[in-house]
């Protein structure tokens, strides 16, 4: 129990704290997922699960409800798994720890979860309350939507009776989404030829400390890419220090694909001075600091002698690598026609390691369209095919086709502008809503996405804005009591 169960709505916060106190990274939040089933189950509920392991609950209406249309509220169980450097949390074991500052909710040197736990307390803390006003009513929490919406991607069909939906997974108040960007996912594999390592020195060149954030809705910012940065300084040492032949050993950086990287590690071999490696660290150090002042201010770029490596890349490959990594696109590629301030299409590098014979990069291909898809999947064709790496595509989901007036739109429009006191803006987010996913799977639903302010989803300066938790809250609950009667 944490303080935050004190806070309001109080329902909410409670379900929050119970949510952060088991371990749910992707992948990993089956034990959540269980523990919600048998708490519906115990309260009368249907509640049942699915071949992907998707969690739907139903609740019947309340008196005076009865003949409005069925309303699905629906979020994701699991939550993306970052952690501060020099923070021993094991996310599969370890309870997430909020803790209040001001008006923010954040967590102890990790993600909060927020992003998508708020949305999913809210959904639960409507199935338990015994004064909430509302129309037969479904809940759909989704397994390993971090990771590629699988749960989405294998939802059973003809499972969900809803004529409604309301998806809780957007992170700014007074944004009303009806509309998401596809995407999928591009693995470049490098190989590498190993050979024995006769240098005499062994030194990593360490990048940390970057903001890292959302790589759909943060990719717009001019965030760093700590695999970029590092790309971008061993090119330019290359191209400095000609002479100076060196050879990589280990090449990485980030930890889950749709977070942008805040580190990166390349370890170096080599027989030269290396007060001229320290002297370029130096200088690119300084270079940064004069960059990136504003929106990277606490980045470090270090240089430390590591234990020798038994083998290196070969040179030409480290080379190669190198220049593949520099040239790799990243960030936003073009921005919409059709909607004002709204990226359409983007890629970002969220995975670098090295593994056996071979360096992999994994990417996150975002657009609104399907012909951004394609331009950017020929991108990465071509300089796979220059620099003799292999790239492959899985994992692809489609956009949620803009809707701007449906009936479920336009109640949420009504009623958020009076909670608000001001009109809500209609948005098209750069991020995969699952709402694509489902909006294939059941073409007839009427779908809207809302949801409170959360900053810096995926990583560990996550925070939500208690007093727009209170907002959500307030609007959730007044649309759900004024949903419309049924067809006749």
């Amino acid at each position: 129990m944490s303080e935050i169960q004190q806070l309001s709505p109080n329902s909410l916060w409670k379900w929050f704290d119970q949510i952060c106190a088991i371990p749910h990274p992707s992948y990993q939040e089956n034990e959540l997922a269980e523990f919600i089933v048998n708490w519906a189950k115990g309260k009368g509920f249907y509640a049942e699960r699915d071949e992907a392991g998707n969690v739907l609950i139903r609740k019947p209406a309340t008196k005076g409800m009865e003949n409005r249309k069925k309303v699905a509220l629906q979020a994701h169980l699991d939550m993306v798994p970052q952690a501060n450097e020099g923070s021993h949390h094991n996310f599969a074991t370890d309870p997430i720890l909020p803790y209040i500052d001001g008006e923010w909710v954040h967590a102890t040197n990790t993600t909060l979860g927020a992003d998508n736990g708020i949305g999913m307390a809210s959904t639960l803390a409507i199935l338990d309350s015994d004064d909430i006003a509302h129309p037969d009513l479904e809940v759909l929490l989704t397994m390993t939507e971090e990771r590629g919406m699988e749960g989405a991607l294998g939802l059973r069909a003809n499972w969900l009776q809803s004529e409604i939906m309301i998806n809780t997974d957007t992170e700014e108040n007074g944004e009303i989404y009806v509309g998401c960007a596809g995407g999928e996912n591009a693995n470049v594999t490098f190989p590498i030829q190993y050979e024995n390592n006769t240098f005499t020195h062994s030194y990593q060149v360490a990048l940390k400390g970057l903001r890292g954030g959302h790589s759909g809705c943060d990719i717009h910012t001019g965030r760093a890419n700590a695999i970029k940065v590092l790309a971008r300084f061993l090119a330019e040492f290359l191209q400095n220090q000609p002479h100076f032949t060196f050879a990589l050993s280990d090449i990485r950086g980030g930890s889950v694909r749709n977070a942008i990287p805040r580190e990166a590690f390349a370890t170096l071999a080599f027989n030269g001075d290396v007060a001229t490696l320290k002297s370029a660290v130096e200088n690119f150090n300084g270079l940064l600091k004069t960059e990136l002042a504003l929106i990277e201010p606490n980045f470090t770029l270090t240089l430390q002698a590591t234990e020798k490596a038994a083998q290196t890349f070969s040179v030409a490959d480290s080379q190669r690598l190198i220049h593949l990594l520099n040239v790799l696109p990243n960030g936003v590629i073009r921005n919409s026609d059709v909607l004002d301030n709204v990226v359409e299409t983007s890629l970002s590098v969220g995975v670098l390691k090295t593994e056996e014979a071979q360096v992999k990069a994994t990417i996150l291909v975002r657009s609104l369209i399907e012909s951004g898809k394609e331009y950017v999947a020929a991108m990465l064709k071509s300089l796979a095919t220059l620099s003799g790496a292999k790239v492959e595509f899985s994992g692809t989901y489609p956009g949620w086709e803009p809707q701007a007036h449906s009936e479920i739109v336009d109640l949420t429009h009504k009623i958020y502008a009076e909670v608000l006191g001001y009109e809500p803006a209609i948005k098209v987010i750069h991020a995969g809503l699952e709402c694509g996913l489902l909006k294939k799977i059941y073409p007839n639903m009427d779908m809207v996405s809302i949801g409170p302010t959360i900053k810096n989803a995926h990583s560990p300066d996550e925070k939500v804005h208690i007093p727009a938790v209170q907002i959500y809250w307030s609007l959730i609950t007044k649309l759900l009591a004024e949903i419309p009667v049924k067809n006749a």
